[in-house]
């Protein structure tokens, strides 16, 4: 089968997703990418660009059986620019993210006609995949919030249309596999890893790790994750404050390094408080460090915590002081060399299910079935 996939915001875990996908599918692809910035002109223009471009690929003579976008692409913008033959063709809707529920520092902040553009791509698709259940659902339950906010007219039939349409595909990773031998001396090492942003709640974590450091000094952090212009004042502080703890600190752009950090970590803690699936925390899990996180977003589902009850230990309850009470406990666990509790597979045999070599035949027929 032949794919023509468009990406209109070629970075980030959109291209992960894509080039893992392409790298291990059967299926042959022609990829139609934008770089990634300036994301509202990309969603903006995006159509008008792909369909230009595809009018002199067309004339050469290709063809394809399938299209598949990301959630970056006004989907029925496109198809009405496409030629012809495109316009034919059935389409896959990936929602990496959308634009109702991810996170604003200020509600009046937010562009609904962006989350309009998400609700029509996924109405013009033939099918819609999301990267969680709980994104397929929180989305699906803000859509219908904000359509009762229209004067009349409201399209409420939409939400059972994209509900009917709609698939869990979650992005792949590609095999982690810790180096064999002993674990490298030392106290424990905490990792956290996520975006430098409001929405991952470092201030938590920081002031998680305040409470730890006033009741001992046996750990190390690792503070990594991407950042950009607006980056909270807390990590200013906190890289002062945790100075003499600092193994790591900042982006790491070299992936050896990257996941030499993970083989090294003992614990990764995350404090989101928004999160459509968490790329970063499955590789670490994948790379045999232990999970403590909230229980809430995509976590549970991650972890299957509905249908593994000893999963329970990989959840604190929301609060400060549960991380810094659990990190403790964990703590003295590594030191006693006992940190799994003798189990030490259970969480990364459920992070190895995301690997590619897994995903990408699950993908590849989910994408023939549309056909």
């Amino acid at each position: 089968m032949k794919i023509l996939a468009l990406e209109s915001y070629y970075g980030g875990s959109h291209k992960a997703f894509i080039d893992g996908w392409q790298a291990n599918s059967q299926h042959d692809w022609t990829l139609l990418t934008l770089p990634p910035y300036k994301w509202k002109w990309r969603m903006r223009h995006a159509a008008i660009t792909f369909a230009e471009q595809l009018r002199d690929l067309c004339d050469k003579g290709q063809s394809w059986d399938l299209i598949f976008c990301s959630d970056m692409l006004n989907l029925a913008e496109f198809l009405a620019l496409a030629p012809k033959q495109i316009q034919a063709l059935p389409s896959i809707a990936y929602f990496h993210e959308n634009q109702l529920t991810y996170p604003v520092r200020v509600e009046s902040e937010r562009d609904y006609q962006f989350a309009m553009t998400n609700m029509t791509t996924a109405l013009a698709a033939k099918s819609v995949w999301f990267n969680s259940a709980f994104h397929r659902d929180s989305f699906l339950d803000a859509l219908a919030d904000f359509l009762k906010r229209m004067p009349d007219f409201q399209p409420t039939q939409a939400i059972d249309q994209i509900k009917n349409k709609s698939q869990v595909h979650p992005p792949g990773i590609n095999k982690i596999t810790p180096p064999d031998g002993d674990r490298k001396p030392g106290p424990a090492r905490i990792l956290w890893c996520a975006r430098w942003e409001h929405d991952k709640k470092p201030e938590d974590f920081f002031k998680a790790m305040k409470i730890l450091k006033k009741q001992t000094d046996k750990f190390r952090i690792s503070v990594i994750g991407e950042q950009f212009r607006d980056v909270p004042e807390v990590f200013s502080w906190a890289k002062n404050y945790f100075a003499d703890h600092i193994d790591n600190w900042g982006y790491q752009p070299d992936k050896n390094k990257y996941h030499q950090i993970l083989y090294e970590s003992d614990i990764i803690v995350s404090t989101a408080d928004h999160e459509f699936f968490g790329i970063s925390v499955v590789e670490a899990i994948a790379a045999g460090t232990y999970p403590m996180f909230p229980k809430r977003l995509s976590y549970p589902e991650i972890l299957q915590l509905d249908t593994n009850k000893q999963a329970e230990r990989f959840f604190y309850d929301g609060t400060v002081e549960d991380i810094a009470e659990k990190l403790t406990d964990l703590i003295q666990r590594t030191e006693q060399n006992n940190l799994w509790e003798n189990d030490k597979t259970i969480a990364q045999k459920l992070a190895q299910r995301f690997e590619w070599s897994s995903l990408a035949p699950k993908l590849d027929q989910a994408a023939k079935n549309i056909i």
